[in-house]
């Protein structure tokens, strides 16, 4: 396989000049001659302007000559080279690609919709010119294929119960899912000469099918989380209410109405809504 080859075409002002000096020359003499022979130095003027080459900051060119690959031209300016050679024109600039949302089944085989944003670049012309039919193209393709098999690796997100625990989630886990679909990516562009700047996910939902009942699954698992918090901190108050008033000797319970006591206690603190008190003006027991 062939390598990208640099080369360092002449210089294309003092071509442009000679070329401009034969066509105004020919032009004059035909005038004042009226010899048609001078026509040839039109012709060779108007030829050697074909090889003059103008090379943008972060562009290319690269060079053929009846189908061989000649070089690239990778320093800007103006240059000339043989006029015969066809001339490609190849960026070097950083490109964005902003992938389409692609319907995807995730580790545990919930449909999400996801996408991906690419920054990426050419660092060799000979690979993205005649390795791949259009590396552009290439690259998007590449980096759906990339993205379908990232999501079939990890689960959207932890289900805690039904025994399921990954470290790695495409929710939460940023970070290396992000370093995982660069990797991807770039193994699958390194044959066109790509290199891959940045990627990441830039959009992540399920897919509308399931979107309310997951919705409705994480608000139940928030809720029961939330519970079960309250639920401690109730038992700890509980505990010790009935100490201080154990220690200070407030009043002599029972087990029966410490019972009553911890039942009423734990109503209030685990209720969801504030609680409406009941003075009792009888005796402790009513």
């Amino acid at each position: 396989m062939a390598n990208e080859k640099s080369i360092q075409p002449l210089n294309g002002y003092f071509m442009l000049f000679l070329s401009l000096l034969l066509i105004a020359g020919g032009i004059y003499m035909i005038l004042n001659t009226q010899s048609p022979w001078f026509s040839v130095a039109i012709i060779a003027g108007l030829i050697g302007s074909l090889g003059l080459v103008l090379v943008n900051p972060n562009s290319s060119r690269v060079l053929l000559l009846f189908g061989k690959y000649v070089g690239t031209i990778k320093k800007n300016g103006l240059f000339w080279v043989n006029p015969l050679y066809s001339k490609r024109k190849i960026s070097l600039r950083a490109s964005n690609f902003d992938s389409e949302r692609l319907k995807v089944n995730d580790k545990l085989g919930n449909p999400v919709m996801i996408s991906t944003i690419l920054v990426w670049r050419v660092t060799d012309t000979y690979k993205a010119a005649f390795d791949v039919d259009d590396y552009k193209n290439f690259v998007r393709v590449q980096t759906d294929a990339a993205v379908r098999k990232l999501a079939s690796m990890y689960p959207y997100d932890n289900f805690a119960d039904e025994g399921i625990e990954e470290d790695i989630t495409l929710r939460s886990s940023v970070n290396e899912v992000s370093e995982a679909l660069e990797k991807e990516i770039q193994d699958r562009l390194e044959m066109a000469g790509i290199e891959v700047l940045e990627a990441r996910i830039g959009y992540l939902a399920y897919a509308q099918e399931i979107a309310n009942a997951m919705l409705k699954r994480q608000q139940a698992t928030a809720i029961v989380a939330a519970r079960h918090k309250i639920v401690e901190g109730a038992v700890s108050m509980v505990e010790m209410a009935l100490e201080e008033l154990n220690q200070k000797e407030v009043v002599d319970l029972d087990e029966e109405r410490k019972a009553a006591m911890v039942s009423n206690l734990m109503v209030v603190l685990c209720s969801d809504r504030d609680a409406a008190p009941i003075v009792n003006t009888g005796t402790l027991n009513h």
